[in-house]
């Protein structure tokens, strides 16, 4: 029930993260999917977080609300280690290894499990994370803060561009469009 939040929101503003949990965003596409039967039962599944950013009337008044979009990525292994950071306001885009904005792919801890002993538990769900504390953003350099605004993830390595491209495209397409369908507000 928890695992859209989990899912760190790439690319999205630092001061926009919390505001995401202010609706009731509705992924039940997501959770039936993992659901015995379901499309994502029993495979080894990497999931990330985006926002989009729409005007919309909350209460009679426009707003703008950055709307979640949860990528499920179907692979036997890992998408790349690696991100870019670009924008129109940078010359060339920047590819980094995640670690260096404190992100990785992580095993994903259903919520009843989390008190139990990680190492024990086999996980086929993997969710992007990020460890950079909110608290530390003051110190960071203004450079820095923004590449966590600007990263994108890196769909594929030039080494496995045909296999992954071909065995996910499908899937990114399917719980993209599925994930903005199912949007509440």
């Amino acid at each position: 029930e928890d695992l859209w939040t989990t899912a760190f929101p790439v690319g999205t503003e630092w001061d926009q993260i919390e505001k995401l949990y202010g609706f009731k965003w509705n992924f039940s596409n997501l959770e039936n999917a993992f659901e015995e039967g379901g499309l994502l039962y029993g495979k080894r599944v990497y999931i990330f977080g985006c926002t989009e950013p729409q005007l919309l009337s909350v209460n009679g008044e426009g707003k703008l609300v950055c709307i979640p979009v949860i990528v499920a990525i179907v692979n036997d292994f890992p998408p790349s280690d690696k991100i870019g950071i670009n924008s129109v306001q940078r010359e060339a885009e920047e590819i980094i290894p995640m670690k260096r904005m404190k992100m990785a792919w992580v095993p994903y801890i259903p919520l009843d499990k989390r008190g139990n002993q990680v190492e024990r538990l086999k996980s086929d769900i993997f969710i992007w994370s990020c460890t950079q504390r909110r608290a530390s953003l003051g110190t960071l350099k203004e450079d820095h803060l923004k590449k966590f605004e600007y990263c994108l993830p890196c769909a594929c390595s030039k080494s496995s561009f045909n296999y992954f491209f071909c065995s996910v495209l499908f899937m990114i397409i399917y719980y993209v469009i599925q994930s903005m369908c199912a949007r509440t507000y």
